[in-house]
This record gives C-alpha cells, structure tokens and sequence, in this order.
C-alpha cells in the first residue's frame, strides 16, 4: 500500500498529469514562456515545484486543495478558456495568499536570500532583496505573475456583496448551462 501510495503520490506531482486537464493547457502554455521553464542556466521548475510543498502534511493539503481544480473542470466551472479567464483572478488570489502565508516556501526551495549573488543583480534588485528579509517581504509580494499571466484585477460591482465583473459573468454563464 504505501508504495503505490508513493507512486500515485510521485504521479500526481508531474507536469504531465497536471496539464491533462485541458484546462491546465493554459497555464501551461504560460509556464512554457517563462524563464521558470527553460533559461540559459538549464533550472527547470514544474507544475509541483511552485504549487506543492515537500514537506508530507503541507503537501498532502496542498493534494486535497487541487482536487477543486479537478471538481470545477468536471462541472464546468473553468473548461473553456473564457470561464478560466473569469476565474483566473480568484485563482491566482488564493494562491498568492498561501504564498504569502507560507513566506514563499516552494519559491525558497530554489531562491534564498542567503545565497543571491546581489553583485549580479540591477541596482533596484539588489536593493529590494537586500532589504526584504528586514521588512518581511516574501517572493510573491514582488514576483507575482513571474510563471504565469498576471490576471487584472476585475472591479468590484456591488460593495455590499463584493461580486466582480467576472463572478457575474461566471453566474450568468451558469444560468445559461
């Protein structure tokens, strides 16, 4: 039990099971743009490398929270590109936010302050990173649209409720269906 529970584990980490969705084929094909996915230095970062932790209890969480992309593609919530494009903001949201509580983890598996070559960088650069750790920041305050689109943020409509543009073109969607 537990080594398939370990193969199936190893699976569900890999770039391609990720992007079986179809819906998946969007972030994808921005990953593939990005120097997070092919560089001159050959550092190659997955699916799982930024979106799921090493650690077993966090990663196990992380599995369970992804089955709700897995869900909304089955209902119908993200399967087109225009209803993905509705929810991208929430999405990018809820994982900027655990990035942000989690200080950045899976970006410090591969970036650490400690071992920046800041000679290296611009001048901005190596003074936002010099000065990060002392003022808290995290990779993902700065960084955020670096493996994949940067969503805009849709205007909120209604105060009282908080529904955006997208939610109510999501609803109206759903209605239709």
């Amino acid at each position: 039990f537990a080594g398939l529970f370990n193969v199936g584990l190893a699976y569900t980490n890999t770039t391609e099971f990720c992007t079986s969705c179809h819906t998946m084929q969007i972030p994808f094909g921005e990953l593939k743009e990005r120097p997070h996915w092919q560089n001159p230095s050959g550092v190659h970062a997955g699916c799982a490398d930024c979106h799921v932790p090493k650690e077993f209890f966090p990663k196990m969480v992380a599995k369970i929270i992804a089955a709700k992309d897995v869900y909304h593609e089955i209902i119908g919530t993200i399967d087109t590109p225009e209803k993905y494009d509705a929810y991208r903001w929430k999405m990018a949201s809820r994982v900027w936010a655990k990035m942000e509580a989690t200080d950045s983890r899976e970006c410090r598996s591969c970036h650490d302050y400690a071992h920046m070559a800041l000679d290296a960088q611009d001048r901005s650069a190596r003074n936002r990173h010099s000065n990060a750790p002392d003022r808290g920041d995290t990779c993902i305050d700065c960084h955020k649209g670096v493996a994949h689109e940067l969503p805009e943020e849709p205007e909120v409509i209604d105060e009282g409720t908080a529904q955006t543009q997208a939610d109510m073109a999501a609803d109206a969607q759903a209605k239709k269906e």
